[in-house]
């Protein structure tokens, strides 16, 4: 089995050397080809309005100035000899849950695999304080790849996985479920001025974790120390709720179309 491993942190973070040490235990074909620096919050984003500067770092291992998904969109395209049958995002130092999602660099990377059709798997260790339970997605990970992999889950969908802020011993298990809402209750906008008195900002998400009550979503889920598994799709339709849009609001959106401005 050929494995292509990037993530969003960065090509030196401390998930991505995990990763390829879990990957290495699967196979000898493994590639890394990963953003030079933390690319995370940019979601699925390709670059291009600037060129991409890549980095031959050893054998099999490249890093590149851009995106996590430009990471996967090169090394399959360009970069490797075939395509790989498996791609690895991660492991995120932070979870990827709820709304966070829809920013998240390591999941856009597994969302890039899909486009250009080859399966995907987003893995992210959550934390809730300064300590970061590395040995838990270390313990957990392999086995949950290579029971993914036996289950033959659907290939228009990238498990996202999230390991909670618990010993590997205290794990509650692992459970399928849904993304959380309300996570993110805004941004905080910051404004700086630089030494040449020219004004700048910082974004920043403003979390409300504890307001999110759906016992089943991922968010609270992790909390109680449980694995969550979100499936997730790369197309952005919400399943059934166009038909629910048709019924209702079809007849009314029959426009006619304005009459010539000219």
């Amino acid at each position: 089995m050929r494995i292509l491993i990037t993530n969003d942190d960065g090509a030196r973070a401390d998930g991505i050397k995990l990763l390829e040490e879990i990957a290495r235990s699967m196979t000898d074909d493994v590639w890394i080809v990963a953003p030079e620096f933390d690319q995370s919050g940019v979601s699925h984003a390709i670059s291009l309005h600037e060129p991409l500067r890549v980095h031959h770092e050893g054998d099999k291992r490249y890093f590149v100035r851009g995106t996590p998904a430009d990471c996967v969109v090169l090394a399959v395209e360009h970069l490797m000899d075939r395509r790989p049958d498996l791609v690895l995002s991660g492991v995120n130092r932070g979870g990827n849950m709820a709304d966070s999602i829809a920013y998240s660099g390591t999941v856009g990377a597994a969302m890039t695999a899909l486009a250009v059709g080859v399966p995907a798997i987003a893995l992210s260790q959550y934390f809730q304080s300064a300590d970061i339970h590395w040995e838990t997605a270390r313990a957990y990970a392999k086995p949950l790849i290579e029971r993914l992999l036996e289950c033959r889950w659907p290939r228009p969908v990238a498990p996202n996985v999230n390991f909670p802020h618990r010993a590997p011993n205290e794990v509650a298990g692992i459970r399928v479920c849904r993304p959380g809402h309300g996570f993110i209750a805004g941004v905080r906008v910051e404004e700086r001025v630089d030494v040449r008195g020219l004004s700048y900002h910082w974004l920043q998400f403003k979390r409300a974790a504890e307001e999110v009550d759906d016992p089943d979503c991922d968010i609270n889920l992790l909390r109680s120390g449980h694995i969550t598994i979100t499936p997730l799709r790369a197309d952005r339709h919400a399943e059934g709720d166009w038909q629910g849009f048709q019924a209702e609001f079809g007849d009314t959106l029959a426009v006619a179309p304005l009459p010539s401005l000219g």
